[in-house]
């Protein structure tokens, strides 16, 4: 079985998508009824910003997003069994499973952006990335440190040995010395601007909350794995509320690969800028099929 994943914020790149456009009609619709209902011109950003320009989030999160379903829609043999995405990357495979229209989709990633970059800064936070320790080991911690006072949590479970936590910049600091300490071969803080994935996004899950109840979910044409539990879900109302949730829950991108897997996948197609998800999967799943979308 075929899983088609997208990938999320940090695989973007400065000229993401200009051949698409260039070369592609359906791509270039796409692009241009995004610019139209976005009020400004994504593209000219996508195709000429800086790096600067696109870690911008009200940028970033829909240029992505933009990219990866311009991809699809290209591609007439992608034909997903299974979808999954990383994150932000959960509403193209949304959009891949014909849950959410791409109008629909587009707007709520806007939103999305919007009130991530209003939470940062109504809480100030960061995230730093952990490797080489089991995550057992760094939850525990976490546990013990926002006990304390200060908010660490588990967000990212990227792989094997690789874990992203996100907190107040006390706690990531307090995380960081104690997880070194605890036998971790690196613990990297990260160039972000909030505390993602944590409950310090809590104001954003409630705007997004708002936004996706307006939203028109539909029936998934093929099972959509979902961020927050790792579990296939294909009803509309049970897509919503994990959606809403993910925003202060882990992703579960470990754990959703191997249920992929357990359930059939034999080959995991990336659909998206850059190669990141590739890169995890053969951590997760070395004896599994994988390759990145080209057209």
């Amino acid at each position: 079985m075929r899983a088609v994943i997208f990938p999320g914020q940090g695989s973007q790149f400065s000229g993401m998508g200009r051949d698409l456009y260039e070369q592609y009609p359906a791509a270039r619709q796409l692009m241009d009824q995004a610019n139209e209902i976005l009020g400004f011109r994504l593209t000219d950003v996508m195709f000429t910003g800086s790096d600067d320009d696109l870690r911008q989030t009200n940028v970033t999160q829909p240029a992505i997003f933009l990219h990866s379903v311009a991809l699809a829609a290209v591609l007439p043999d992608l034909r997903p069994e299974m979808v999954a995405g990383h994150s932000l990357g959960e509403f193209s495979a949304l959009v891949a499973a014909k849950v959410l229209t791409f109008e629909d989709a587009i707007q709520l990633v806007a939103q999305r952006a919007q009130a991530m970059q209003a939470a940062c800064q109504e809480q100030p936070g960061t995230m730093a990335a952990i490797l080489a320790l089991d995550d057992e080991t760094t939850v525990r911690i976490c546990q013990e440190i926002t006990q304390g006072g200060d908010v660490v949590v588990a967000a990212n479970f990227n792989c094997p040995g690789q874990l992203v936590v996100s907190g107040s910049q006390r706690g990531i600091e307090l995380a960081c010395e104690q997880l070194k300490a605890a036998g971790a071969k690196r613990a990297l803080p990260l160039p972000v601007g909030g505390a993602f994935h944590s409950p310090l996004m809590q104001s954003a899950e409630a705007a997004l909350a708002q936004a996706i109840e307006r939203t028109q979910f539909s029936a998934g044409l093929c099972a959509v794995y979902q961020n927050v539990d790792a579990a296939p879900h294909r009803d509309p109302d049970e897509i919503r509320q994990n959606l809403v949730r993910q925003l202060t829950a882990p992703v579960r991108w470990t754990q959703s690969v191997q249920r992929m897997v357990a359930d059939g996948a034999t080959e995991f197609v990336e659909c998206g800028p850059g190669k990141v998800l590739q890169g995890l999967v053969k951590k997760i799943a070395p004896e599994v099929a994988g390759s990145s979308a080209v057209v």
